[in-house]
């Protein structure tokens, strides 16, 4: 890759990726970095040779994180004597044949290698419960699929690289699907959720032919269990409150987001907005970061009982009130608005921008999950999405006056205009060619329709030609990555992004134009601007 040295690489303003020569030593450094937690650190991300480490930009910097991690006292570490935990798993994946004959033989000698050794939980990422397994049979050894599936399905058994994996829930993927797992890998029932962490030994066992091996001694047996799919339950009803009459095409409890999950691979999430979302907090008197709903274009409605008050902040467009007598008069976004009983508060199609953010003085009493209220649609981690006829409690009115927002509220694009994203350019830049990279602030990008909160995805009219085109090892991503997939068409990674991405990543967009990003509607033009040229981060 880029020879046998360790390597410190800027992967976003509050971000570096630590790229070392083998996962021994990454997880070396990773169990250093643990024991003596350094200052200013907030999320470590650990990958096969690679860890990713997230921090506080006011309390560190990425050299300064470099010379503490070159001081450290680094031993080697024991591996491979955890508990043995068996997957049976029915061999019926549709890459089986492919995967035969990539390795050149049958496809019950692909099986065979792969239930023939035992494998190691080296780290979670890229889903929840997501588990990446090292060891196995050395020539089981199989490159990631050309074109990533849009959707794998839940407990899919899968192999690229050296690395072995288990899909806990249905998510895009780019592995490589041997067979399907019949016991549950996340349950949020369970504690903890995942049930593979680092450091567990993991058997593979093929049910058709070795079910009587299941009580082996010393093997831990693990209990099928349906996973909660519902993880928010109707609340009591409560006066005041909103329910939902309609909910447009995609309404969303989001906060600040769910912090300190990473090790059992659940990403930060949060509101594509965060700026919007304070600001609607801010006009009713809430604490900036109470939860919100987050609407997807238009068609919300919701009906009051009692008296709340309410704000709608992010994207622009028509907000109507119908009363109970059937009178019906526009309001204005970005204040708050007074209810009464029997009043409905429908939200229009955008006119500029994407999402709109409703807040209700007291704010929405949701059960948390994780220690949030966000929504994260890739991990499917979060209360579910609004459904018609859902009452929203809402909490105590907090004692505290209605204040004006901190800033005031940007000015939002359409379809069809050319926005400007500042781009810190790395960790990957030099994975391209030199025209790949000029072409990346060159040309437009357009958004296009198959984004979603996990990214965007982008097409411009020349793709990003690769100068290394080798198979890149899963490693971290920062939110606002830029990764560019086999197309040569890159991704702009949102709040629901994977941990760990398998594609190399050309830049990130900085954090002041994330909440931008988030309200890019469908056709929406892209420039990317770089605001240095990539450099390792060097000692001195």
């Amino acid at each position: 890759m880029n020879g046998l040295r360790t390597r410190f690489l800027p992967a976003s303003r509050n971000a570096l990726l630590v790229e070392l020569p083998d996962l021994a030593r990454t997880l070396d450094l990773l169990a250093a970095l643990q024991a003596a937690p350094l200052a200013g650190v907030e999320e470590l991300i650990p990958a096969a040779r690679t860890i990713f480490i997230s921090f506080d930009p006011y309390q560190t910097s990425a050299l300064v994180l470099r010379r503490a991690i070159e001081g450290l006292r680094i031993e080697t570490r024991l591996s491979g004597s955890g508990p043995l935990i068996e997957i049976p798993v029915r061999y019926d994946g549709e890459d089986l044949p492919e995967v035969a004959a990539l390795l050149g033989v049958s496809v019950p000698e692909v099986i065979r290698r792969h239930t023939s050794r035992d494998y190691t939980v080296a780290f979670n990422g890229f889903a929840p419960g997501f588990a990446y397994l090292t060891g196995g049979d050395e020539t089981l050894q199989v490159p990631r699929r050309a074109t990533p599936r849009t959707k794998v399905p839940a407990g899919s058994v899968a192999v690229a690289g050296t690395f072995s994996a288990v899909y806990p829930d249905e998510t895009p993927g780019g592995w490589q699907l041997l067979g399907t797992a019949t016991i549950c890998m996340w349950d949020l029932q369970r504690d903890p959720p995942a049930l593979l962490q680092p450091g567990m030994r993991v058997r593979f066992v093929d049910v058709a032919t070795q079910e009587a091996q299941n009580s082996a001694s010393g093997v831990r047996h693990i209990r099928t269990v349906n996973p909660d799919q519902s993880p928010h339950s109707a609340e009591a009803p409560t006066v005041p409150a909103l329910s939902v009459s309609a909910t447009g095409l995609q309404t969303l409890f989001q906060d600040g987001g769910r912090l300190g999950q990473v090790a059992q691979g659940v990403a930060a999430s949060g509101a594509l907005d965060q700026g919007a979302m304070r600001r609607a907090n801010q006009l009713v008197g809430n604490a900036s970061g109470l939860p919100v709903l987050e609407a997807l274009l238009g068609g919300l409605q919701l009906a009051s009982h009692g008296e709340p008050v309410v704000a709608v902040t992010g994207a622009t467009g028509l907000l109507t009130i119908t009363a109970a007598d059937g009178r019906r008069w526009h309001v204005p976004r970005n204040q708050p608005v007074a209810l009464t009983e029997g009043d409905v508060l429908s939200i229009g199609e955008p006119a500029t921008g994407l999402r709109s953010y409703v807040a209700v003085r007291g704010g929405f009493v949701v059960k948390p999950v994780l220690g949030s209220a966000s929504t994260n649609t890739l991990a499917k981690v979060g209360p579910v999405a609004l459904a018609v006829g859902q009452r929203l409690p809402i909490g105590p009115i907090p004692g505290i006056a209605v204040a004006a927002p901190d800033t005031a509220p940007p000015a939002l694009p359409k379809a069809g205009d050319t926005v400007t994203l500042d781009v810190m350019m790395g960790p990957r830049t030099d994975w391209f060619t030199p025209d790949a990279v000029a072409l990346l602030s060159a040309q437009r990008w357009q958004v296009t329709l198959q984004s979603d909160r996990v990214g965007l995805r982008l097409a411009g009219d020349v793709a990003l030609a690769r100068a290394i085109t080798q198979e890149l090892l899963s490693e971290g991503a920062a939110l606002g990555a830029i990764q560019v997939p086999a197309s040569g068409q890159p991704v702009l990674f949102l709040a629901d992004h994977p941990l760990t991405a398998g594609y190399p990543v050309i830049g990130s967009v900085m954090p002041h134009h994330l909440d931008l990003a988030g309200q890019l509607q469908p056709g929406t033009w892209i420039r990317f601007n770089p605001l240095d040229s990539f450099a390792e981060i060097e000692a001195s």
